[in-house]
């Protein structure tokens, strides 16, 4: 199975100068957890770690400490997420069928998820895994804090990453999504704007995306606790 890690992500709401996957969370980079867990996944044979060239010596470093010089492959990003992941899928080798995005933040995914997803993806065109809401949400009027709905819980899913896809399927709806503007924030909506089927598959409580300070320390937590 062939990986793309998004990892062009700036530090600005950690208070952070320099890209946030750089910072240490129990001795270790946020990015080398991330890798940790494409390093101990059964399937994924192939990583493309997709970031600036500014950062490109500190990820070479992170990728040489874990070994992991053979399978990891740095691919320029662009500057959005959207762009980023369409140049990397340009940077898949040319026989790669099937592919998994997993943000580079979320560092306390499991190498079982990892897994998971890519044996789901064989037998489907898309999916993502998600964790069922379990707070009560409620819509809001944009500039007004006016509540306007409060939709029903039990259809509601929070996105997380892996999400896995055909490769050929997504290529084309990213180019359909240069040509028309759309600015989405995951590759599933990009999927889903196309009109093919997205998959959920159960994700994990624990896969946090990395953003705040709070965050830090709660990974440093989990962590924490799978060693002991």
């Amino acid at each position: 199975m062939y990986l793309l890690i998004p990892a062009a992500g700036s530090g600005r709401r950690m208070g952070s100068d320099r890209n946030k996957l750089l910072l240490p969370v129990l001795g270790q980079p946020i990015l080398a957890w991330t890798l940790l867990a494409a390093r101990e996944s059964r399937l994924i044979r192939w990583v493309g770690l997709i970031g600036q060239p500014v950062d490109f010596p500190d990820f070479k470093e992170i990728v040489m400490a874990l070994g992991m010089t053979k399978m990891v492959h740095l691919i320029q990003g662009g500057t959005t997420r959207q762009e980023s992941v369409y140049r990397g899928l340009q940077g898949l080798p040319a026989v790669a069928g099937r592919v998994l995005i997993h943000d580079g933040a979320r560092c306390l995914a499991t190498p079982a998820l990892l897994d998971r997803c890519a044996e789901a993806i064989q037998h489907c065109p898309g999916l993502v895994a998600a964790i069922p809401v379990k707070d009560t949400i409620k819509v809001v009027k944009p500039g007004t804090h006016q509540i306007t709905q409060t939709p029903d819980r039990s259809n509601l899913w929070a996105a997380q990453t892996p999400q896995a896809f055909v490769v050929e399927t997504l290529l084309r709806c990213h180019e359909q999504g240069r040509e028309q503007g759309w600015q989405v924030t995951d590759d599933a909506a990009l999927f889903e704007q196309c009109g093919y089927p997205v998959k959920v598959i159960e994700g994990e409580e624990t896969n946090l995306k990395i953003t705040t300070p709070l965050d830090l320390a709660i990974a440093e937590l989990v962590l924490r606790q799978r060693q002991s």
